[in-house]
């Protein structure tokens, strides 16, 4: 072998050394490798087919030259083709033509227009003398090159891999470690945490230190109200990318004309009214994480270009012809079952694949029962120190709430926690003033009252209660507005409303001149403290 490539096959191994020396992530690892090897030595495509334990199958977890859809062809049985061949035996092989050799299947069907005989050469990833995978590359003919130097470079090569791969492994591991010792730290700190000792909610703890350190995309499913948006900030605040954005977006709450401008940003003069330049939310979330809640809401339009960002990680702002690129890792979730919309074709199917890399169910109180009197308790002392009050449950105001069904999950549960510490006059909360926000459906469709518990609601809200009602949802409102100086739409927010039902309430309660009367002397307040500074 000319001196010229030998020095050009260790400046190769250099390169390879330094880039995995440098790079924590798998996938892009091994495909800064396989660049390198293609740029540099002329191999036109090469691939890393690893083995997963859990199917015991072959895949290609990395290329280069291949598209991504090659990529998902690329699926072996240890005992299929060259790929299995050289796995099984943990032999490499040589074909000097491919267009001669049975064994070459071109499953993933990206040699289809090759004119010219191509050298297909694979050697076995091997760690502690079992394979894991196969590295495979093509490489155009050269006469003065031997296969047989091409396979001891490549075999170089594939120990290099080997050992990177084993080190990741283990420093994923350790960072799953890290993650739930930092999740036991955030149970003591004011960092949100997960509230439940149920087996339904540490399974949920389980799959949340395991998948936070990765760059999996999550999918998370269940019920509205059930934590879902908890959930996702902790797995970014377990992340590498904690110190980076957390953007939210709420794909339902957005009309479809302007989501994808939302999502992707615009020109100036995209659409009228585009007066200037307006990043989108992935732009935002560069580095960190994006949570697209009710994804399912989704148009299948925007599905569409939402599937070639996930692919691609690339998009184009409404009215530009500019590429871009962000570093963004996708959080999504649903109260809606994708997998029975995309077999209605309401939802892509592959969009649908993409997302549910590691799905994660978020159980309903229901589900989780043993969990109500934790929360309960959680949220009254949660609450009582945001409004500097000392409240606490009566025995039967705790077991009524315990029985109740909560159709609206932890966020119905919440929402009535700072209702009843509000309205409260007294330092214990008794049944009499939770009964009336208690749905009775719900109410009667609990569990059994035990012997000597407070008996739940089984008959409607009785007939002198609405005025009643009534009467504590005015003082409800009027108390959010003093606390937000009489601004309707930071009062909505804080009562989970939206503007317009807020601006309805106001409007039944009649507090319009209140309201318009409080707004002077709160500005008038403020222009006096400025005179005053």
């Amino acid at each position: 072998m000319p001196l010229d490539t030998r020095d050009l096959k260790l400046k190769v191994l250099s390169s390879i050394s330094e880039i995995i020396a440098n790079l924590p992530d798998l996938e892009n690892t091994l495909i800064e490798v396989l660049r390198i090897l293609s740029d540099t030595l002329s191999m036109k495509r090469a691939t890393v087919t690893l083995l997963d334990r859990k199917t015991g199958m072959l895949f290609i977890t990395a290329s280069h030259g291949m598209s991504q859809e090659e990529m998902r062809r690329g699926v072996y049985r240890l005992d299929e083709g060259v790929t299995g061949k050289i796995f099984q035996t943990g032999k490499p092989y040589a074909i000097p033509d491919i267009r001669k050799e049975p064994l070459f299947l071109n499953k993933t069907q990206s040699r289809t227009l090759e004119k010219q005989h191509l050298t297909f050469i694979g050697v076995p990833i091997m760690l502690q003398g079992q394979a894991i995978g196969v590295l495979n590359v093509d490489r155009l003919f050269e006469d003065h090159v031997s296969s047989q130097e091409d396979i001891e470079f490549l075999q170089v090569v594939a120990v290099l891999i080997a050992q990177f791969i084993s080190l990741n492994e283990k420093f994923q591991e350790l960072r799953a470690e890290n993650a739930s010792l930092r999740y036991k730290v955030f149970k003591n700190s004011d960092g949100p945490y997960i509230v439940g000792r149920s087996l339904a909610m540490q399974e949920v703890q389980r799959q949340i230190e395991r998948v936070a350190p990765t760059k999996a995309t999550v999918l998370l499913q269940g019920e509205s109200g059930t934590g879902k948006t908890l959930i996702g900030q902790i797995i970014h605040d377990l992340s590498e990318r904690k110190n980076f954005p957390f953007i939210k977006v709420n794909c339902a709450s957005i009309p479809e004309n302007l989501l994808e401008s939302e999502l992707f940003g615009f020109e100036k003069g995209a659409f009228t009214g585009a007066m200037g330049t307006k990043p989108g939310k992935f732009e935002e979330a560069d580095k960190g994480t994006i949570f697209l809640d009710e994804v399912g809401e989704l148009p299948l339009g925007l599905q569409a270009k939402l599937l070639r960002f996930i692919q691609e990680k690339e998009f184009e702002r409404l009215g530009s012809n500019k590429t871009r690129k962000v570093n963004v890792r996708i959080l999504a979730a649903t109260n809606k079952d994708l997998e029975k919309l995309s077999d209605q074709g309401a939802f892509r199917p592959d969009l649908y694949y993409r997302l549910n890399v590691f799905p994660i169910h978020t159980p309903a109180l229901r589900e989780r029962k043993e969990d109500i009197e934790g929360l309960l308790i959680h949220f009254l002392r949660k609450v009582s120190r945001e409004y500097d009050r000392e409240i606490h449950f009566s025995m039967e105001a705790l077991e009524l709430l315990k029985n109740y069904d909560w159709p609206g999950n932890v966020r119905e549960m919440e929402n009535l926690i700072e209702r009843l510490v509000i309205l409260s006059e007294l330092d214990r909360i008794q049944p009499e003033l939770i009964q009336p926000y208690l749905s009775p459906r719900a109410a009667a469709g609990g569990a059994e009252t035990p012997a000597g518990s407070a008996p739940k609601m089984e008959q409607p809200v009785a007939a002198d209660k609405p005025a009643l009602l009534r009467e504590m949802e005015k003082r409800e409102v009027i108390a959010a507005l003093r606390r937000n100086d009489w601004i309707q739409a930071r009062a909505a927010k804080e009562l989970g409303l939206t503007q317009r039902q807020m601006g309805y309430k106001v409007a039944k309660f009649e507090l319009d001149a209140m309201v318009s009367v409080q707004r002077v002397k709160a500005r008038k307040r403020k222009a006096e403290l400025r005179t005053d500074a």
